[in-house]
């Protein structure tokens, strides 16, 4: 048995200046940006929400800019396993995450746990 839940959002941007579009989304949400220390400090910035709420972090990227989310589990291999058995297909393997495409074409992450409500409301799969 395993657990998931969707974690969060992230802002993928296609820029030279990760705080300005920070800054904006910053602005346009009304969340403070933060430098997430879990994070390479150059690639990421943290919108600060509660720890009940997604997470949103502004990445930046080579690829065009788009909106990606993050399901997170206790068990990255069996979570694939479990999305790749209702269609999705690996894209990439990326540290401790996995990039996975849907059967419709939208890329996704699968992530660690980290969010402080986990255990608490992630969706239990098998036995």
């Amino acid at each position: 048995m395993h657990k998931s839940q969707l974690a969060g959002f992230i802002i993928d941007c296609q820029t030279d200046d990760l705080d300005r579009a920070a800054g904006f989304w910053s602005a346009a949400l009304g969340l403070k940006s933060i430098t997430d220390p879990r994070s390479e400090e150059a690639l990421y910035r943290r919108l600060d929400t509660r720890p009940e709420d997604l997470h949103i972090e502004i990445q930046k990227v080579d690829h065009p800019s788009r909106v990606h989310l993050d399901i997170e589990t206790d068990d990255v291999p069996a979570e694939v396993a479990r999305l790749e058995g209702l269609g999705a297909k690996r894209v990439s393997d990326v540290h401790s995450w996995v990039v996975m495409e849907a059967p419709t074409g939208q890329r996704f992450c699968v992530v660690k746990a980290f969010r402080d409500n986990f255990d608490q409301s992630a969706n239990r799969w098998g036995g």
